[in-house]
């Protein structure tokens, strides 16, 4: 049986078939002012505050980003890749479609012009569904239903910039890609409302194998909707978009509900770790009780072979305190609560690139190891939620 478009693109695990647009050159008043703000965002993701006045790159920084939020015009052309909401709100222009249709130069969308270029002559004909499902098209969503998902895409625009929520790279899309979670497409928050999944089995050159797909609901920001596929939608957004990651009380609802025992059939997520660094340095040696908490997909002995050239570990050689196997663990969840939990150790200290740029170490924490352990066993059972730390006494407590 001959394969419909549909069939061939879907089977395109390796991006074959993507187009690779043409980039000029030139660059257009726009364009270098889209890159200017790229670096400003740059500079928040590394640094998770907006530029100040600590160098004469960052006060140039702090200058434009100033600029462009005094410009209504300018705040209008970059609000698509505003991804930490640094230009507050914006109110865009929405076209109407009497606009869209008088600026149809090409006659693209006059529906009387000559419908020949669809009809084949000299290939096999496809299936009707190939015409259907090869691209799914987006729709307007009228002012009244709109309303409702408006108020919900500003409410993450806060939490993004309050960091409630953060950004983070998109991959495995059966495990990343959830109903009722928001995502980052080209600049654009989309949120998945619903999708008819099923699991079925494609017989494909590589070798068999079952995959998760279906229509979906998506909504995106710009008031407009489509039912593209899951799969689909999983590619653009590993492509071009970030995953956006669920508030702490969002977190602890997830836990809360999915707390059980392994099973046999459960998929071993990796390792959570307690590291302890073996710097010599003054300012890291006399901190007693500083450990590293983390998780890794790959052995932990694997994971650190390069620690003293990674910021993250305060480049230096760390040791393995401790490492706990996991099983179908939400990482960006664990991570997440784990931190907030506690939060009032974190370790505050500026460190140097060998470069000397200077870096924020994430994920070390002055507890006591009894302590961190203890915190680890009931996040695993699920119970975590119903304790708080005490800074003051150095305990775990019931909230």
């Amino acid at each position: 049986m001959a394969k419909t478009l549909d069939d061939i693109f879907e089977d395109d695990d390796f991006g074959l078939l993507n187009p690779k647009e043409r980039v000029s050159n030139v660059k257009s008043d726009e364009d270098r002012m889209i890159d200017a703000f790229e670096e400003i965002n740059t500079f928040y993701a590394k640094n998770d505050r907006e530029p100040g006045r600590q160098s004469m790159s960052e006060y140039n920084l702090s200058a434009v980003l100033k600029g462009f939020q005094a410009d209504e015009k300018k705040k209008k052309i970059l609000k698509p890749f505003d991804r930490f909401n640094l230009l507050g709100f914006v109110e865009m222009d929405k076209q109407t479609l009497d606009e869209i249709f008088e600026e149809d130069d090409l006659g693209l969308l006059d529906s009387n012009s000559d419908q020949s270029i669809h009809q084949f002559i000299h290939t096999p004909k496809v299936d009707k569904r190939a015409e259907t499902d090869f691209v799914a098209q987006r729709t307007s969503i009228t002012n009244d239903e709109f309303t409702a998902y408006e108020e919900m895409f500003a409410r993450v625009h806060r939490e993004l910039k309050a960091g409630a929520r953060r950004l983070l790279p998109f991959d495995n899309m059966e495990k990343n890609l959830q109903i009722g979670n928001f995502y980052l497409l080209d600049g654009i928050l989309l949120l998945l409302e619903d999708a008819e999944l099923e699991t079925k089995f494609k017989d494909v050159k590589s070798g068999g194998r079952l995959r998760i797909d279906g229509r979906t609901t998506t909504v995106f920001e710009n008031a407009t909707k489509s039912n593209m596929f899951f799969r689909s939608l999983g590619k653009l957004i590993q492509k071009n978009g970030k995953l956006i990651t669920n508030t702490y009380e969002a977190v602890q609802d997830q836990l809360n509900q999915n707390a059980g025992l392994v099973e046999e059939e459960n998929l071993k997520s990796g390792w959570i770790y307690i590291l302890r660094s073996k710097s010599n340095k003054n300012e890291i040696a006399s901190i007693n009780n500083l450990f590293k908490i983390g998780f890794s997909t790959t052995k932990v002995s694997d994971r650190i072979k390069n620690a003293s050239k990674e910021a993250t570990y305060l480049y230096d050689e760390v040791e393995i305190v401790a490492n706990y196997s996991c099983y179908d663990l939400n990482v960006h969840a664990f991570e997440n609560l784990i931190h907030r939990f506690f939060a009032s150790t974190c370790l505050n200290i500026d460190i140097y690139n060998p470069n000397g740029t200077r870096m924020v170490p994430r994920e070390w924490f002055v507890v006591p190891l009894s302590i961190i352990d203890e915190a680890i066993n009931l996040l695993i059972k699920g119970t975590i939620i119903n304790y708080r730390f005490d800074l003051d006494t150095q305990t775990i407590r019931l909230r």
